[in-house]
């Protein structure tokens, strides 16, 4: 039998590896071939990231992973920036739906005023908080 280590810290390089895995596994039952990641930031003048989006487009969807913002900068508009640019990717690559999660401790009213939508909630994710899933139409 095999054997199966559990390994702790970062692997890009297996992370890499699932992710393909499973996106040749979602593309030839869904038909759906067209995934894409995108990404969009901000920086500083000395080309320092201070703020950025990162997700994908897939089978006229788009899953916003991470949206960051520095502290300094919050409440300034950069992150409605940001997200209005995934939107705009994400209609210019025809998606019907954006998706995003974000913790309770994090930005849920934010993404209320953005026009998402709760859809689920995880409470307890982490203990003591949850994780709220949100939905937008385009």
């Amino acid at each position: 039998m095999a054997t199966i280590t559990v390994r702790t810290g970062d692997d890009p390089d297996l992370e890499s590896f699932l992710v393909q895995r499973i996106y040749e596994y979602n593309a030839a039952a869904t038909g759906y071939h067209d995934g894409e990641s995108f990404s969009a930031i901000h920086q500083n003048e000395s080309g320092s990231i201070e703020a950025g989006v990162y997700g994908f487009t897939w089978g006229g969807c788009c899953f916003v992973s991470y949206l960051w913002v520095a502290e300094a900068l919050r409440r300034r508009g950069l992150g409605s920036e940001l997200l209005r640019a995934a939107e705009r990717h994400a209609q210019e690559k025809r998606c019907r739906l954006v998706l995003l999660s974000s913790h309770s401790f994090q930005a849920p009213m934010f993404y209320a005023r953005m026009g998402y939508e709760q859809v689920a909630r995880i409470d307890d994710y982490p203990v003591g908080h949850a994780d709220i899933f949100y939905a937008k139409r385009l």
